[in-house]
């Protein structure tokens, strides 16, 4: 899954918070599945960053 079909994901995930669909006895399942998600995309964005650092590296040379 790519990084913006996670963050689709998730945000998807967030209204579900604000809808009339909310349940408070699914609250935590969603919430845990938020937050690895979260987790998910900020690694993802970390290994971009450092492709790009290493890309920037190359051209500066």
């Amino acid at each position: 899954m790519s990084i913006n079909d996670k963050i689709t994901k998730l945000n998807t995930a967030t209204q579900w918070f604000y809808s009339d669909d909310f349940n408070l006895d699914e609250a935590e399942t969603k919430y845990k599945e938020a937050f690895n998600l979260a987790k998910e995309i900020e690694k993802d964005l970390d290994e971009l960053k450092n492709h790009i650092e290493i890309i920037n590296k190359d051209f500066t040379k």
